[in-house]
């Protein structure tokens, strides 16, 4: 088993004791009673298969292991053999803690392990699947871990492995750990995690709730705090803190980070009294930091003005202080204060706007000796790294190529766009001598050089009008209908109202406008007089509808983020840099940016969210142009170190130069079938669950590639002749029927997630047929009716033949535990059918009359070994029918059959008489239950009729007695 000898064992060695069994319900128990100061003081104790009964249920869930922590349940592990399914130990994991499995197991668990042997993600109580994390360890390498795998184990420690029903394991176990073995990802992460100075780390510094979602720090994260505590306890010769920058990509939870700085910091013993100044330099930004901060329960103190930032600073009246940085300008103004202390930390966000300029000598002139700590999510430019080191250099580095690498974020696919446009020489030159009669000679000039750039070219209503047909297009063929969601980046406020109106004309897609409030400097910025007024207008309009700013923004997001419309959100500058919504996946850009700015908006479309591969940037402005594989002639970006842009952007032709291969190896799967027209014998190759699974997969990856080909417009100019395309298409059309096919002849669980919607999409807009065929619920197979009909749709005995067996066998899974021996041996007779099938050794007509009789044992069972007495009543059947085989095995070739027959009756009537209402959700009636049954086998059937019942046995009788019970007697 690869749970003792790769995991149970490997946690034993790697720093845990079991020095206590555990006793009584550890549910609701306070985590006051761990040591987090000396972890050697507390108890771990690992407890295999850990057995826990789900309220009000007929089944039991067992975690593979948990790991316990002065008898609390501390760290949950779910774990797979090494070829076995990966997802399925994360989908186990997530189930267990489900209201109707065992919640309460997790109430004071801290971490979450799904695992085999090469892949190892973790989590906390409610990650959802997509955040699950994997863990870099920075700190240690396999030499650290290998004598530790070779240790030997004591004998208590060899008993407590083995001595729970796998004595059969520990030989081979000795005698793989005698000869080494090679250190697995596995073994990395358990000593990482597990071991108990790290776990009560985690747990203590690193687990926080963020709007009631617990959340447990990235590798990333982790380090960067570890790395960053190391810097500041280091002084210079004038007794200052070392600072430094902090360099995570945007999208990596740097937010987060912050705080579980803050809450590191404060929980240091060699820090005393650290005061926290968190400083941004816009109020958007202030606000979002001090939301992240009051959410995960850090509530700081917002300066108001620089008067109030003066007063909260000089009093010491708040251990964290969020600021913007032009309030230390205004508070200076009022008195030149200054705070001498050495343990005030400014944790300053995006500090390339003002760690280094004018703002940030007015903090240092406030705090001359605190520590500052500057938080960036895009690379230093060139000129600032030579600045930064003056501050500390670079702390900690996370950037985008390994954020994508470890699927923190998706990575961008970029694709460059050109609006072809004529322009109008005689109209413009008549409105230029119109506007500018009364101009001076220079002021005329300006005005020409101004309209003349293409930046005011760009914003003319015919060129907007062809840019939002372009992105309605693209918008509607591609993600309309699919809950993903758009931004377009204008170049100015009239500009973004003209793309509502030219969207709105349109009419393929729903748009709202994000601005801040015009100023009197309006219409001097735009070229017609009549810009300002539409933009004053406009605001009138949203101010009487919204009541103010405030709510204005706050409902335009919420529906963005929230509600199905908007589908596109237009801005100029706002929400392009700090704004997380991680259903926005397409940046339609309209708007020249540069440096820190553009890496901040392209951003914006890069978090995480179900069944997002990419985020998209449609560029109409030119801003990247042409790439290089290196970024190098990147004008926009060209400030920057071409290595610290590794992984910013993809061409999208990379992704589709893919195309090929994916169809090739959508095609390999089949490559052993002669006849590629042969339907049946398609469906019969995928009979096999392993390949089934590996074909939907290819065939997702195929799909989803051809959809990022489709909408773009260079490749499909580029197949003007239609062939490729066609080839393609013709693909995708006949193996998504294939797929529905034989979904529907294995009676698969509808999983939605195949049918993703932007594959539907796909098909809907480029098949132009009915191929996908969404499957109804499973039939009923005591339904006569709709089961034949069900069947009569396939067309072979064969397919009839695998539809009825999915059909019989999940209804088997379903009722298993009412007769558990019972539909144990029906399902083995399904099974054998279709393997015997599979090697040929009956025909499709033998396959098809086995399955039958199989489902028709299930409707209608037939209980011709059961004694006489017992065949009225299904309960006593199924609890003799796990009576027998339990008797059976421990007399061999005795006739046991009266013996089990009577104990059927004997048992069923303990319960009868022990039962009372909603005793299944009553632990004190179970265990005089439990304990009738057991005196009656140890009296009755071991001490009177002489078989030889182990108390571990008897243990498995009544366990299996009790959960038929459950199933057959709820009230």
């Amino acid at each position: 088993m690869m749970r003792l000898n790769e995991l149970t064992t490997d946690l034993l060695q790697l720093g845990t004791s079991l020095d206590q069994p555990v006793e009584g319900d550890t549910r609701g128990r306070s985590l006051k009673y761990v040591d987090w100061a000396n972890p050697a003081n507390n108890i771990f104790h690992v407890c295999k298969e850990f057995d826990v009964e789900r309220s009000g249920s007929t089944k039991t869930r067992r975690p593979d292991i948990v790991l316990f922590v002065n008898g609390i349940p501390f760290c949950v592990m779910e774990c797979k053999g090494p070829n076995e399914d990966f997802e399925e130990a994360i989908s186990q994991n997530l189930r267990n803690q489900g209201s109707d499995e065992i919640p309460h197991l997790f109430r004071s668990v801290q971490l979450l392990i799904a695992t085999n042997k090469n892949k190892v993600r973790y989590g906390t109580v409610g990650t959802s699947r997509k955040f699950w994390a994997l863990w870099r360890e920075k700190e240690f390498n396999d030499g650290d871990i290998g004598p530790l795998l070779t240790m030997p184990l004591t004998a208590t420690e060899a008993k407590r492995t083995f001595g729970d029903g796998f004595e059969e394991e520990q030989a081979p176990f000795e005698r793989m750990m005698g000869d080494g073995r090679e250190v697995t990802e596995q073994d990395r992460v358990l000593y990482a995690l597990c071991r108990p100075d790290r776990l009560l780390d985690l747990a203590r510094r690193f687990t926080l709730f963020d709007l009631g979602i617990k959340k447990v720090a990235r590798y990333q994260q982790f380090f960067a705090v570890k790395n960053i505590l190391s810097k500041v306890k280091q002084r210079d010769s004038e007794g200052r803190r070392q600072g430094g920058v902090i360099w995570h990509t945007q999208g990596s939870g740097k937010s987060l980070t912050m705080v579980m700085l803050a809450r590191a910091l404060a929980l240091d013993p060699e820090i005393v009294n650290p005061r926290i100044v968190l400083v941004t330099d816009r109020i958007d930004l202030d606000e979002q930091l001090k939301a992240t901060f009051a959410a995960c329960g850090a509530e700081p103190e917002n300066a108001s003005s620089g008067r109030h930032l003066l007063k909260l600073v000089s009093q010491q009246r708040a251990s964290i202080i969020a600021t913007v940085i032009n309030k230390f300008d205004t508070a200076l103004n009022v008195r030149d204060y200054r705070d001498l202390s050495s343990d005030v930390f400014l944790l300053i966000d995006e500090s390339h706007r003002g760690q280094y300029g004018e703002m940030h000598t007015r903090m240092k002139r406030m705090f001359p000796n605190a520590c500052y700590l500057g938080f960036t999510g895009t690379p230093l430019m060139k000129k600032e790294k030579s600045t930064a080191a003056k501050f500390g250099g670079l702390i900690d580095i996370y950037a985008i190529d390994q954020a994508v690498k470890d699927g923190a974020v998706v990575p961008l696919l970029y694709e460059g766009r050109h609006v072809e446009q004529d322009v109008n020489r005689n109209g413009i030159d008549v409105w230029f001598e119109r506007v500018s009669r009364d101009l001076t000679p220079d002021q005329c000039a300006d005005l020409k050089r101004k309209f003349t750039r293409y930046s005011e070219i760009g914003q003319t209503e015919p060129t907007i009008y062809c840019v939002a047909y372009d992105v309605s297009e693209h918008f509607a063929k591609n993600w309309k209908g699919t809950g993903f969601k758009a931004q377009l980046a204008t170049r100015s406020k009239r500009a973004a109202l003209l793309y509502k109106r030219a969207l709105d004309q349109i009419g393929m897609v729903t748009s709202e406008v994000i601005i801040s409030a015009p100023d009197d400097r309006e219409g001097y910025d735009e070229v017609g007089d009549e810009s300002r007024e539409e933009v004053v207008r406009f605001w009138k309009k949203m101010m009487e509808r919204y009541g103010d700013e405030k709510s204005y923004n706050r409902s335009i997001v919420a529906s963005f983020k929230d509600r199905e419309d908007p589908e596109i959100l237009i801005v100029v500058d706002k929400l392009l840099t700090g704004f997380d919504a991680p259903k926005n996946t397409v940046l339609y850009l309209d708007k020249p940016l540069k440096a820190h700015g553009l890496l901040q908006a392209i951003a914006r479309v890069n978090r995480v969210e179900d069944d997002k591969e990419y985020g998209y940037i449609i560029d109409y402005a030119g801003v990247l142009g042409e790439l290089d594989p290196a970024l190098k002639t990147y004008s926009a970006l060209a400030e920057f170190e071409a290595e610290d842009l590794q992984g910013v952007v993809t061409q999208n032709r990379e992704e589709i130069e893919k195309l090929p291969q994916r169809q090739h190896q959508l095609w390999d799967l089949f490559k052993e079938l002669p006849n590629k027209l042969d339907e049946e014998g398609f469906e019969r190759h995928l009979g096999d669950e392993e390949r089934r699974e590996d074909f939907y997969e290819r065939l997702a990856q195929f799909a989803r590639t051809l959809a990022i080909a489709l909408s773009t417009a260079d490749w499909i100019n580029e197949h003007r002749n239609e062939s490729a395309i066609a080839s393609y298409k013709e693909d995708l059309r006949r193996f998504q029927k294939l797929r529905t096919a034989v979904r529907k002849r294995y009676q698969e669980d509808i999983d939605f997630k195949l049918y993703e919607e932007r594959v539907r999409k796909l098909l809907d807009q480029h098949i132009h047929a009915n191929e996908v065929i969404t499957l109804t619920a499973p039939v009923n197979i005591f339904d006569e009716k709709a089961f034949e009909e069900a069947v009569g749709e396939q067309t072979t005995p064969a397919s009839k033949a695998d539809m009825i067996a999915s059909l019989t066998q999940r209804t088997i899974t379903e009722r298993m535990e009412e007769d558990p021996v019972y539909f144990e041996k029906i399902s083995a007779l399904i099974q054998k059918a279709i393997d015997d099938h599979r090697a040929q050794r009956i025909s499709q007509l033998e396959f098809l009359n086995i399955i039958r009789d199989a489902r028709e044992q299930v409707v209608r069972p037939r209980h011709d070994d059961v004694p006489q007495h017992l065949r009225g009543n299904d309960t006593a059947v199924a609890f003799y029918h796990a009576i027998e085989k339990h008797l059976a095995a421990v007399t061999p070739g005795a006739d046991v059959r009266a013996d089990a027959g009577e104990a059927a009756e004997a048992m069923l009537d303990i319960i009868a008489r022990r039962r009372v209402v909603n005793w299944a959700q009553r632990d004190d009636i179970q265990n005089e239950m439990r304990n009738d049954l057991d005196d009656y086998l140890f009296d009755v059937m071991r001490d009177g009729k002489g078989h030889p019942l182990t108390p571990d046995l008897m243990d498995e009788i009544i366990d299996r007695i009790l959960s038929i019970a459950r199933t057959r007697m709820p009230d």
